[in-house]
């Protein structure tokens, strides 16, 4: 299979910010590609071919309406994104809490530094 012809996956599909604001606007309401391309700068063929990628991910499907096609967002791939990120969320909330706990208490560090200097921390 070429790269070419490769899925794409969650996080490629959502590395372009065009890409995210299409999927913001999908969470509204189901929406053709003029509806869609009405929101940006760009052109339709442009919008194609982001609303091409959101469905090799999976993220979007269209269907044909007369001479329209209809999209509509399908968010459950971003619970691999969420599940990346969980770990991430974690490890800053830890980083924050100890930046918190340091800003709020800095004598108490200061102290610890000093024992330690002083050989008071070391167990007998």
């Amino acid at each position: 299979m070429s790269a070419f012809q490769q899925k794409h996956d969650v996080f490629q599909a959502i590395a372009d910010s065009t890409r995210r604001e299409v999927l913001r606007l999908l969470t509204e309401k189901e929406l053709s590609i003029s509806e869609i391309t009405s929101h940006f700068p760009i052109s339709r063929t442009a919008i194609a071919k982001h609303l091409r990628i959101l469905s090799e991910a999976d993220l979007v499907s269209g269907r044909k309406v007369g001479r329209e096609k209809i999209y509509q967002l399908h968010p459950e791939p971003l619970a691999e994104l969420k599940q990346w990120l969980a770990f991430y969320e974690k490890f800053w909330e830890n980083k924050l809490s100890i930046l918190k706990h340091t800003v709020e208490n800095p004598g108490e560090n200061e102290l610890k530094l000093m024992k330690s200097e002083i050989g008071e921390d070391r167990e007998n």
